[in-house]
């Protein structure tokens, strides 16, 4: 039970025993409530106290603005311009201080700049911040890229440190975490500063170096800001998370103190960090990865499937499920297949240490039973193949990824065009579960395709192959076991999500408005699909990072039996309560906008 909610019932209970009264109101009345300060209030920072900070580091405070200020100001302007012109580009909008790579959920959170962020270059800037926040009772954001879905990137009237500026990528031949000399073997490694991005260290690690880093599939994520929310990309059943990944990290904590933590230093921080949650711990500052042995080839599978009838498509849905518990479920095989309203599947799958031929036929019998069915067609062409892995994030011989053409950006940065959908979306409704292996399983099998359809009827229902780590390697599920994600991924075949949204609508776009009945109408069958896949998962997890902003369970869901421990070191390192996030590790103290707690 809550706090809260035994102080109430303590209340009650008063009024019906007189002579315990005065004491249960006594200890009632001890409880307090604690506001951070907003601009205007008498405890607001002076001026001269922002310009301390300002000098403490090396100027580097600037005022924080909307995305879209400019517009504001001057519609017709050329700042306004190169706003609207970029308004597609997650690294644009990534190195803006009021930037979010979302522009807003629906009925649950709108992009707000801060009043002020340091835009840190190095962990004094930061701890200098940290302090400053803590002094002077301020709400704090944290921020890199900006790229979360839940919002937890900004707020209004709150101090922004922003990590976007640490960017540096530096590459080990053997890495030993600082107390590890003589404990541990050195291992190649890649250290990279909060603000990076994983297309940063892919083109570091992978087309420069032959080794592989496991990271995010968005090319325009941050690297903190995955590791500590558990980290899956596409090609995580071979290669596990990059939270699993993790060697060392140097973190500011709540107290300005900045840690290098690992196996041997602060070994709890360290795990909390490692799937724990973006924003609740500290500022990290720089962070410390094992890279793998590069496999010579990265595969794909394609193409999109048409059922004439529903009986087909479910007849379809079984005989995929069946191809992929004999063909698909290992370590080689990622990404996703899409569960369509219209009775199609989509195939967008990935592969790793499998060649041109060996793809071929791993895909043959399927492809070769499509062909055959008469209640089924061919939407796009089928196929499958393999590619140079090293050449995958090459930029220049890869027409899937859009190149960010600013001018003096590096050259190899790009996004996938799969994910440009996302770039400044607004949010209808977005839900995710992790499903159980046990349902692959010969006499569960038909519940899981008659799910998969009921919840196709109302929204398309991803299945994320790379999300969920059952099917991996022994090695792959032991150290994703050492870190603080749920443990149902280990369990999971996959990450089933739902959700759906519509273009910009950043405040201050001044294009159409949002047609709310439509965009709750479509929530709503967000829900309902959502709904469906629990009846055959009940308990299932979810993955922090792409989540439902409104899931009352998000404690178990988020962390499962992890979350008590995780409790425990938040209220170590940070009692009380500095960094705060929607649904991060100990929000449950805190009102929902992080400025009043009750203790």
């Amino acid at each position: 039970m809550e706090r809260r909610t035994l102080l109430k019932t303590m209340a009650a209970a008063a009024a019906w025993q007189p002579i315990a009264s005065t004491r249960l109101s006594a200890r009632a009345s001890s409880a307090r409530t604690i506001r951070r300060v907003r601009p205007g209030d008498a405890g607001w920072p002076s001026a001269e106290a922002w310009r301390t900070l300002k000098d403490a580091v090396r100027g580097n405070l600037i005022e924080a603005h909307s995305l879209l200020s400019a517009c504001e100001t001057d519609a017709n302007g050329a700042p306004c311009r190169e706003v609207e012109n970029n308004l597609y580009n997650p690294f644009y909008i990534g190195d803006q201080p009021g930037g979010t790579q979302v522009s807003g959920w629906l009925d649950a959170w709108t992009p707000a700049p801060s009043v002020y962020a340091v835009k840190a270059l190095n962990a004094g800037d930061v701890a200098a911040a940290v302090d400053f926040a803590r002094t002077n009772n301020l709400r704090l954001v944290v921020k890199g890229a900006g790229h979360s879905y839940q919002g937890t990137s900004n707020a209004a009237d709150s101090l922004l440190i922003w990590t976007r500026a640490m960017n540096d990528v530096t590459l080990h031949d053997g890495f030993v975490p600082k107390g590890g000399d003589g404990k541990v073997r050195p291992v190649p490694a890649v250290s990279a500063g909060a603000g990076a991005v994983w297309i940063d260290l892919y083109h570091a690690v992978t087309s420069e170096g032959g080794r592989f880093v496991q990271g995010g599939g968005c090319t325009d994520v941050g690297v903190a800001g995955l590791v500590q929310s558990g980290g899956f990309g596409s090609f995580s059943k071979g290669f596990g998370t990059s939270a699993a990944s993790l060697l060392e990290a140097e973190i500011v904590t709540a107290d300005g103190k900045v840690r290098i933590v690992n196996a041997f230093n602060d070994p709890d921080l360290f795990w909390a960090l490692k799937g724990g949650g973006g924003g609740s711990w500290g500022v990290v500052t720089r962070l410390t990865l094992r890279t793998h042995d590069l496999p010579e080839h990265f595969g794909v599978a394609w193409g999109k499937i048409e059922a004439h009838s529903d009986d087909a498509f479910r007849k379809l849905i079984a005989q995929f499920f069946a191809f992929y518990v004999q063909n698909l479920f290992n370590p080689h095989w990622g990404e996703q297949i899409s569960v369509m309203p219209d009775n199609t599947l989509k195939l967008s799958m990935v592969s790793q240490g499998l060649d041109r031929q060996q793809s071929k036929e791993v895909w043959k019998p399927f492809f070769d039973w499509v062909n055959e069915q008469g209640d089924l067609s061919i939407a796009d062409a089928i196929g499958a193949g393999a590619t140079m892995a090293r050449g995958w994030w090459d930029i220049s011989n890869n027409s899937a990824m859009i190149p960010d053409r600013r001018e003096g950006a590096p050259a190899y940065r790009g996004w996938w065009s799969g994910d440009q959908a996302q770039v400044g979306a607004y949010l209808h409704g977005y839900d995710s579960l992790w499903l159980p292996a046990a349902l692959l399983g010969k006499h569960k099998r038909q519940t899981l395709v008659d799910a998969l359809f009921a919840a196709s009827r109302h929204k398309k229902v991803d299945l994320h192959f790379n999300k969920g780590l059952a099917g991996s390697s022994a090695d792959t599920l032991a150290a994703a076991k050492n870190t603080a994600t749920n443990p149902d991924v280990l369990n999971a075949f996959a990450l089933a999500i739902i959700a759906d949204g519509e273009a910009p609508a950043y405040p201050g776009i001044g294009w159409d408005a949002i047609d709310l009945q439509a965009a709750h109408k479509d929530a709503r069958a967000i829900d309902a699909a959502a709904a469906e896949l629990r009846k055959v998962a009940p308990d299932a997890g979810s993955y922090v990072s792409e989540s439902n902003y409104f899931n009352a369970s998000w404690r178990r869901a988020f962390w499962g039996s992890h979350y008590a421990r995780l409790l425990a070191i938040k209220n170590r390192y940070d009692p009380d309560g500095l960094f705060f996030v929607h649904h991060g590790v100990g929000a449950e103290s805190w009102s929902a906008d992080g400025f009043t707690r009750s203790i």
